[in-house]
């Protein structure tokens, strides 16, 4: 199939002069297409959307609003400007120049780094398919479609990247993040949350909150590597980053508001009036947050870990925001704090800061994540309602690091196995929880009209009003 890649594909990597690279990626589209069309968004294919595609990097080119069917979406192929002079900016080989080819000693374990990285692109496609059935308006139909697409474009990014610079290993490594799917016994993805299902609207804003927020750090470490196409290649996947976690704030905010206006309204805080009237009750929004935290603070990976510390050594993944660090950039002789859990507490002790990298791209997490809770807080008091969402401690529910073979309360205790069955549908949603969110999710589908269950956003998409037609179904 021939494919006009000016027009097509728009991007700013020279496809059209690269006979090699349009060969492999005119043999990988229909393969990706075939998996967009039976693993993406479940009976949208023909809908018009109102959709945002990037065309350029520019100010005026990254963002163009039009009707789209969601197939012929342009995944376009974009990497930031490219930095004269940039040198690499950590590690062994700090002040350098940054790698414009894949060093040779490097290539596995650089090329590990934008599979995982990669796999996570489609798998949450695969997990929010089915929601577009149940969307509680147009315009959160419309933002979901729009983070599908552009998680989409971000696996596109990812495979020029193993296309264009690592041969035959690209491009089977390529073919295999379609072959993986979400959940699936015999080819999971490879990092577990993005195996876990997404069931509801409220499961899937706390996903957009959370897990997308590690993408945005996992992102911008990778943002900072010697290895200069892929740093570009995540500066501008960043810009599109940011609205799938915006999605998730002032969605999971929508929710707060509606149940506190209706608690209002009933001059109740009992969780069974709250449900009768169709709204999801504080607590249970609670479990969920406790639920979608932990699974997130799993993806940054064990405390300890000399795989950070070799990427890091080595020049491939940098720290978040790593140019504005003042310090040496190398580490030897660095420590940082790290909670563990010792003689039946949970201790900070200070270990060496080149082996706690995830920890500290963690903590950074973790000080991002408690903005949003404080906001979702204010708007809590400011309707007059004695609660607060609490972020649960870093070491409850954890299934990777020194927290994986213990129990921890959302309090920060170490508790018992029994006292841990006793307590936990106290802290994590139950199968009742699920079953009644998802007794909620029923279609509104005329614009301007919002499920019972969440509140209005406080303005429209692309300076268009809330009521605006955002996505036309097929007749």
């Amino acid at each position: 199939m021939s494919i006009d890649y000016s027009e097509r594909i728009p991007n700013n990597v020279s496809l059209a002069d690269n006979r090699r690279l349009q060969r492999a990626l005119e043999s990988w589209q229909p393969n990706y297409l075939r998996w967009w069309h039976e693993l993406g968004p479940e009976g949208a294919l023909a809908h018009d959307v109102y959709l945002r595609t990037a065309i350029s990097v520019e100010s005026d080119g990254w963002a163009n609003f039009g009707y789209v069917k969601m197939p012929d979406y342009r995944w376009g192929i974009f990497l930031a400007r490219r930095q004269a002079g940039r040198t690499i900016a950590f590690g062994d080989y700090r002040g350098e120049p940054a790698w414009q080819e894949v060093p040779g000693e490097y290539r596995s374990a650089l090329r590990r780094l934008i599979v995982t990285q990669g796999d996570t692109e489609p798998a949450s496609v695969e997990q929010q398919r089915h929601l577009g059935a149940t969307c509680p308006s147009l315009y959160d139909l419309r933002n979901l479609y729009q983070i599908n697409v552009e998680e989409g474009r971000h696996l596109w990014a990812m495979v020029y990247l193993l296309h264009a610079y690592f041969g035959r290993d690209g491009r089977e490594e390529a073919e295999e993040m379609l072959q993986r799917h979400s959940g699936d016994p015999d080819r999971p993805r490879i990092l577990g949350a993005f195996n876990e299902k997404t069931p509801h609207w409220l499961a899937y804003f706390m996903f957009t909150y959370f897990t997308d927020r590690d993408g945005k750090y996992q992102l911008a470490s990778l943002a900072e590597s010697g290895f200069d196409p892929l740093a570009r290649t995540c500066q501008f996947m960043l810009t599109e980053e940011a609205h799938h976690m915006f999605v998730g704030e002032t969605g999971i905010r929508r929710v707060v508001e509606r149940t506190c206006d209706v608690m209002a309204a009933l001059k109740t805080d009992d969780t069974e009036r709250i449900r009768v009237a169709g709204v999801i009750d504080l607590p249970t929004i609670q479990r969920f947050l406790n639920f979608h935290y932990s699974v997130s603070l799993d993806l940054f990976g064990q405390e300890r870990s000399t795989n950070a510390a070799n990427y890091f050594t080595t020049g491939l993944k940098g720290r978040f925001q790593e140019t504005r660090i003042d310090d040496d950039h190398r580490l030897t002789e660095d420590l940082w704090p790290v909670y563990v859990p010792q003689d039946g507490t949970i201790v900070r002790e200070d270990q060496p800061a080149l082996l706690a990298l995830n920890e500290r791209l963690r903590d950074a997490f973790i000080a991002d994540s408690q903005r949003g809770i404080d906001r979702w807080n204010r708007a809590i008091a400011q309707r007059g309602v004695d609660y607060q969402l609490t972020l649960p401690q870093r070491g409850f529910n954890r299934r990777i690091g020194v927290f994986a073979d213990i129990e921890v309360s959302p309090a920060g205790d170490i508790v018992s196995a029994d006292a841990w069955a006793r307590q936990t549908h106290d802290w994590l949603p139950s199968d009742a929880d699920h079953g009644f969110v998802e007794s909620l999710m029923k279609p509104v589908t005329a614009p301007g009209e919002m499920a019972s269950w969440i509140g209005p956003p406080s303005r429209g998409i692309n300076g268009q009003p809330i009521d605006f037609d955002y996505v036309r179904f097929a007749s």
